[in-house]
């Protein structure tokens, strides 16, 4: 270990060496804040970072095994926080102006679970405001870049929490994940993303975009490590009632598999790089003695559409409470209607007032019938679709992205080229279904990523498979 910098391990790594004295857990911690010193000047994946109570944090785990306790598994390992997931008595900005000197007057459900854990919080990262975006260019405080080419996005709009573990400043980080935030970012940095089954992971703390989409989740190095993370934050929370306990499938042996393959993911808008790399994979596992079916999934060409009617208008219902007098920032003027115009015409950026706008749009009298309630209808059906299909398949495997990451810039000014990122993402959110960004391998120095979707509750099934399957070993 002498020789190796700590924070290249994995969390299993990590923990093994903790426990066997070949570290401490401040060593650990420290090795990630000089990361952080030396790099995210041009990463930018931190928003704030908690050197002082992180170190602290650590000690009280080094103390605990020096006096031969044991310990859970996540014990001392330095975690980066989307900031969008409140930690009392820190800044939780979701990278929005208007929350800039807002202060977390408690702790998220799953930084409650965590702490039990003894994990070490080691800063707060970057993301698109709001979790509104796919690059992480949205934020307004800075842009951040991918380790692997700073020229090039991160993904968003979890990209913060991704570059940091991609560029070693963190062992691993939660994200959210509204229609792809999580697993994009992972795909782009080279990363296993997990967005839960919707209700497996507790919402509360996490600031809402839209309600009935939104899941908690992480991004790790490595398929096992991202399980360890899914067990110790999962279960039923009275704090939030869309929660739920769920029976966790364990799933079939790699030789009895049987994974969907959409006829749809070799079609248009699905780059070469991705075509060929989805082969490669669908070889591999056949080399693992998987089976694989050809299936049709429609559902993959509406769930764009439908996804785009129905989260902003749970944003613009959600980001309501955002006045500036409650939360955050106020812009005062001589009445209250000007007081709330101003706060938040100075207070939201471009991207999230786009978003509330289309909202109010498709909620308002005479467009609630024809656009929110016939998106829903259409959610149904697709729901309906994927049971289908996951009745004659055990998991789909799709690509994760349509294409490889983009240059910084190269798509601010198209929103519509941007949404198109998360083409093959959104489509877990609406169902609800889990699902995981593996690495399978890298064009050039980029990444790819694969994607699979399985049953709900079959995290630790899915997680399994991506073993297999990370960077095709």
């Amino acid at each position: 270990m002498a020789n190796r910098d700590l924070s290249e391990l994995t969390i299993v790594e990590a923990a093994r060496g903790l426990r066997a004295g070949d570290f401490s857990s401040r060593e650990l911690t420290q090795s990630c804040l000089n990361n952080i010193r030396q790099k995210d000047k041009e990463i930018g994946a931190f928003l704030s970072v908690f050197q002082d109570s992180a170190l602290s944090q650590a000690d009280l785990v080094d103390q605990a095994l020096a006096n031969r306790k044991e310990l859970p598994a996540l014990a001392g390992i330095p975690l980066a926080v989307k900031d969008n997931i409140l930690i009392h008595g820190h800044r939780c900005s979701s990278a929005a102006n208007i929350l800039k000197s807002y202060s977390a007057a408690y702790d998220a459900t799953v930084i409650k679970k965590l702490r039990d854990q003894g994990s070490v919080f080691i800063g707060k990262t970057n993301l698109d405001e709001f979790a509104m975006g796919s690059s992480t260019e949205n934020s307004a405080f800075q842009v951040t870049r991918n380790p692997h080419d700073p020229e090039r996005v991160p993904g968003g709009s979890s990209g913060g929490s991704a570059a940091a573990v991609a560029a070693g400043e963190s062992l691993a980080a939660l994200g959210s994940d509204t229609g792809g935030s999580i697993r994009q970012p992972a795909a782009f940095c080279g990363l296993v993303g997990l967005k839960p089954t919707y209700g497996a992971v507790s919402r509360y703390g996490l600031m809402a975009f839209a309600s009935s989409l939104d899941q908690i989740g992480s991004l790790t190095k490595t398929s096992e490590d991202s399980c360890l993370i899914f067990r110790a934050i999962r279960g039923r929370d009275p704090m939030d009632t869309t929660s739920r306990e769920g029976r966790f499938s364990q799933g079939r042996e790699m030789s009895k598999l049987r994974v969907g393959i959409p006829q749809q993911c070799f079609g248009e808008g699905i780059s070469s790089e991705m075509i060929k790399w989805m082969k490669r994979t669908i070889d591999h596992l056949k080399d693992l003695g998987a089976k694989t079916v050809s299936i049709d999934l429609s559902g993959l060409e509406y769930s764009l559409p439908i996804y785009y009617v129905i989260a902003p208008a749970e944003a613009s219902a959600n980001l309501a409470r955002y006045d500036g007098l409650r939360y955050g920032q106020a812009e005062l003027a001589e009445s209250l209607k000007e007081t709330y115009a101003q706060t938040r015409s100075r207070g939201f950026g471009l991207e999230v007032k786009r978003r509330i706008m289309l909202g109010a749009y498709i909620l308002s009298a005479g467009h609630y019938d024809a656009y929110y309630q016939k998106a829903h209808k259409a959610k149904k059906l697709i729901q309906l679709e994927f049971g289908k299909a996951l009745q004659k398949v055990d998991l789909i495997l799709t690509p994760t992205t349509p294409g490889l990451p983009f240059k910084i810039g190269d798509r601010v000014d198209n929103p519509v080229e941007m949404y198109l990122s998360d083409l093959l993402t959104v489509s877990a959110n609406l169902t609800g279904l889990p699902s995981v960004s593996i690495p399978v391998g890298r064009e050039g120095k980029l990444p790819v990523g694969m994607q699979l979707i399985g049953p709900d509750f079959s995290e630790e099934f899915l997680l399994r498979v991506g073993s297999h399957l990370e960077w095709l070993s």
